[in-house]
């Protein structure tokens, strides 16, 4: 079994858990900080992200939105700057994604 799967099937295990009443100040604790370290993380990557984007967006007076639009369009060419910024993006998309599925369970 890989990492992954083991991690998947221990977070099943405490969801069973949980799931018959039981309750532990311990792990609650731990599960907070973890989503709490994991979402500082994401805000970071995403952070990163931004600073990279506002540099294309700043040098070819677009937005990142409107670029990618285009792009998938096949109306921005085929330089290498096109790719970096459409893979930055994309990135972005991704981290975007998943900070708000971090987020979404979250009271």
């Amino acid at each position: 079994m890989t990492i992954q799967g083991q991690t998947v099937s221990r977070i099943q295990s405490i969801v069973r858990l949980y799931q018959t009443g039981y309750r532990s100040k311990i792990v609650d604790s731990t599960i907070n900080k973890l989503v709490d370290m994991e979402n500082a993380r994401l805000e970071a990557e995403l952070n990163s992200l931004s600073l990279r984007l506002q540099l294309f967006e700043n040098q070819y007076h677009l937005s990142s939105e409107a670029f990618y639009r285009r792009f998938q369009a096949g109306e921005m060419g085929d330089e290498a700057d096109m790719f970096e910024w459409s893979a930055f993006y994309q990135m972005w998309l991704s981290t975007q994604e998943r900070l708000e599925a971090l987020r979404s369970n979250q009271p």
